[in-house]
């Protein structure tokens, strides 16, 4: 990428184009290499900019993810509706969305842990009010595709799919080492569990008893 025309760009449209820019490329870093080993510095190289440029658009690392963290919450949010909307079994469409978004189940090992920290109070405020937002309109969503289950606890089972999701994610995806471990003893594989299965089971169980705690 020529960096010198994109340096100077000053209307909105490039201004927001750089935006774009940017976040595309932490994204393709991130899938490559995982959320943990991209650095500011990373994003910057591949984007033909100076460090120094990059934070004048998001201010920190963080602050990136961030963003392609809400943005997950409402792909996440869009494609789970759509699957209800052609009458999918709701738990079925939670745990299988999920599964299919590495970068965001990567994402969501990251938020409370790293990503929510040295961030603005803007930046912070924007995010917990996108993720909230979504996570309201998901649970309505899942409310109305499980009447058994009352709004809050459709918005319960969502919160808790997001946390399986970003728990059971770095397991389920060890690094070369483990991987190598458990190729070579079988009998360690029970401490990697399959993503898919393992989380449709806990959503299922979780979706279950959520009445009886009435």
């Amino acid at each position: 990428m020529s960096s010198e025309g994109f340096v100077r760009a000053r209307r909105p449209e490039q201004k927001q184009q750089r935006r774009e820019t940017i976040l595309a490329a932490a994204g393709e870093l991130a899938l490559e290499h995982g959320v943990r080993g991209v650095t500011l510095g990373s994003v910057a190289e591949v984007v033909g900019l100076a460090k120094s440029n990059v934070i004048r658009y998001y201010g920190t690392r963080e602050e990136i993810f961030l963003v392609l963290t809400a943005e997950g919450w409402r792909e996440w949010r869009e494609a789970v509706s759509a699957r209800l909307g052609a009458g999918d079994d709701a738990v079925t469409v939670l745990a299988g969305t999920l599964a299919e978004r590495p970068l965001f189940c990567d994402l969501l090992s990251h938020t409370a842990t790293t990503l929510e920290h040295n961030i603005s109070l803007d930046a912070a405020r924007i995010f917990k009010h996108a993720v909230l937002a979504t996570v309201r309109a998901l649970g309505a969503d899942v409310s109305r595709a499980l009447p058994g289950l009352t709004g809050g606890e459709a918005t319960d089972l969502v919160t808790a799919a997001a946390a399986l999701a970003g728990s059971l994610y770095p397991v389920a995806t060890p690094p070369p080492v483990l991987a190598e471990l458990y190729a070579l003893e079988p009998e360690l594989a029970a401490a990697c569990p399959p993503l898919l299965p393992t989380l449709h089971r806990a959503l299922s169980a979780l979706a279950a008893g959520l009445p009886t705690l009435r």
